[in-house]
Parts: structure tokens; C-alpha cells; sequence
């Protein structure tokens, strides 16, 4: 069952404007189009629709952090994705500040910034050259860059000597974390983390959830955080929803949806409401139904 969620967080200023809220999603829709296993006559494949969003519906406002939960497959990076502005919708509908995500995609660009666990980069370019190019884009200057760059570089833990090679030389989770500088160093409105932590070691995560904090603090970003880890979707969501299949179940805050179901932990509070254990492993991933798209 999809739940529409209101919350107003306690670090909204009371001088926003409570009719413009930060994301506002309505009855949102996905689908992707499927290639069934096997042959068919002509050597062709049988094609279905899948959905990968049923009509969810949630508000965030000024402020907030959101973590989304769910298997691989359950629909988290797709959403990432459609609020982002890299994937068009079937249905329903969403905005960014009053922007909306499908008809001003301009506007919504500036306000957001996306780390994924597939982020991309100008693989022969380094590390500064991929966050300096990112900066230009974002209308930063090269005087408001040049000791930011290094500075935010080093806050999530990328080692200085590797700052000037190839992005292709570089280990998945080093990428990572210049994907994660590079969200970081525009200081947007709204950050679309889409398991940012994802291949770091456990120091470089725990810095790298801290930097997510300051940030929220200093720049009242607002968060919507998609993880596989539970401890820090407590750590640093106000609100907490689990994604199954494409359905929002719910949205609430860890330790109401913990109370909900007799819960002691967040896992156990996700295995109630799905009836799924906790894992990785999904039925459907997200990525292939968009490249079959």
C-alpha cells in the first residue's frame, strides 16, 4: 500500500514557505520494458512491461533527510534517477522547490546534485579536472575552487598523491568518493545520495557520513539517501521508508517504524513489513530493466 508522508523536521527555518516544499512527489510511475529469458521464434525475445514505481507519493521539506530502504530491485535508484531529471516518467508527478522535475529540468539541474554507485566521470580527465569541470558547469569560479577542491578532497579521505591521475586508474571506491566531492563541493539544495557509501572502506564511511551531517547543518541541504546500510540510515535520517517492489509501504520516523511492528532494530522492523530478510539480493534489478528500457 503506497502512503503519502507529510513531516515537518525541526530544522526548517519558520520562514520558509510551508506551501513549497522540498520534494513533492505524487502517485509517481515506472516502467521499464523486460526481455524474458529463452528464444522465440525468429530468434526473438518475448518483451513485458515491469513496473518499477507503483504511484508513490511522499513529501520532504527544507531541512530534511530521507533514507529509502529496500532490496536491489525495489525501485530505490530508479527514483533517484527520475528526480534527477535522467529518466522520464509514466505517470504521476514530482517537483524540486516548485520546479517541476519533468517539465523544468533546467531549474531542477541546479538545485540537485546525484551520487550513485555508477557515477560518471571523463575517465582519462583526474580527480581535479572531473571536480573543476563540475564547478564551471555549476558557475563556480576557478578562484572559489582552488582550495575548496583540495580541502573537500581531502574531508573524504582521497589520498593526495593520487589526485592528478586518470579517473580510470582509480578503484571503484575512490570514484566513489570524488563522486561524492563532487556532490558535496556545489553545496546543492538537494542531495540525491544513491548509496553513497558503497565500496569505501569503514573509516572513509564514517567520514563520509559526517561530512553528510556538516553539510546538512551548514548549507540546510536537504537529503534523500537510498542505503543498503541500516545503521546509517538511522544514524542520519529523520524519516525512514521501506521500498518493496515498487511500493512505498511506509515513511516514518526509525524509531515510530521500530514501535510499529515490536521491533528492535530496523532490520527486523523491514522483515515485518515485507517479509523479506534484509539483504542485497533482489528478484529485479533496477539498472538492467533501464537498459533494456
Amino acid at each position: 500500500m503506497t502512503q503519502t508522508a507529510d513531516y515537518t523536521p525541526q530544522m526548517a527555518s519558520p520562514s520558509e514557505p510551508a506551501a513549497v516544499p522540498a520534494l513533492e512527489v505524487h502517485e509517481l510511475r515506472k516502467e521499464f520494458i523486460r526481455r524474458d529469458g529463452g528464444r522465440r521464434k525468429g530468434w526473438r525475445r518475448k518483451r513485458r512491461r515491469v513496473a518499477a514505481l507503483k504511484g508513490i507519493s511522499f513529501t520532504m521539506q527544507r531541512g530534511e533527510t530521507v533514507a529509502i530502504l529496500g532490496q536491489n530491485g525495489s525501485g530505490k535508484s530508479t527514483l533517484v534517477r527520475l528526480l534527477s531529471t535522467l529518466l522520464l516518467h509514466e505517470g504521476g508527478s514530482a517537483s524540486v522547490f516548485g520546479h517541476d522535475v519533468f517539465k523544468d529540468a533546467r531549474a531542477v539541474k541546479r538545485l540537485v546534485n546525484r551520487v550513485s554507485v555508477e557515477a560518471s566521470f571523463f575517465k582519462k580527465m583526474s580527480a581535479v579536472e572531473n571536480l573543476s569541470y563540475a564547478a564551471r558547469f555549476y558557475g563556480m569560479r576557478a578562484k572559489d575552487t582552488r582550495d575548496k577542491i583540495p580541502e573537500i578532497l581531502t574531508r573524504v579521505g582521497f589520498p593526495e598523491d593520487r589526485r592528478r591521475e586518470p579517473m580510470e586508474n582509480l578503484s571503484r571506491g575512490m570514484q566513489q568518493k570524488v563522486a561524492l566531492a563532487r556532490a558535496l563541493l556545489t553545496s546543492p539544495v538537494m542531495l540525491l545520495l544513491d548509496e553513497p557509501t558503497t565500496g569505501l572502506d569503514p573509516r572513509s564511511r564514517l567520514e563520509v557520513q559526517d561530512f553528510i551531517r556538516e553539510i546538512r547543518q551548514t548549507h540546510d541541504s536537504t537529503i534523500l539517501l537510498c542505503t543498503h546500510d541500516l545503521d546509517e540510515a538511522e544514524a542520519l535520517a529523520d524519516r525512514v521508508g521501506i521500498l518493496d517492489r515498487g511500493e512505498l509501504l511506509m515513511l516514518e520516523p526509525a524509531d515510530e517504524l521500530k514501535a510499529r511492528y515490536g521491533a528492535t532494530t530496523l532490520e527486523e522492523a523491514f522483515f515485518a513489513a515485507t517479509g523479506k530478510s534484509f539483504e542485497e539480493e533482489g528478484d529485479e534489478d533496477d539498472k538492467k530493466d533501464e537498459e533494456e528500457e
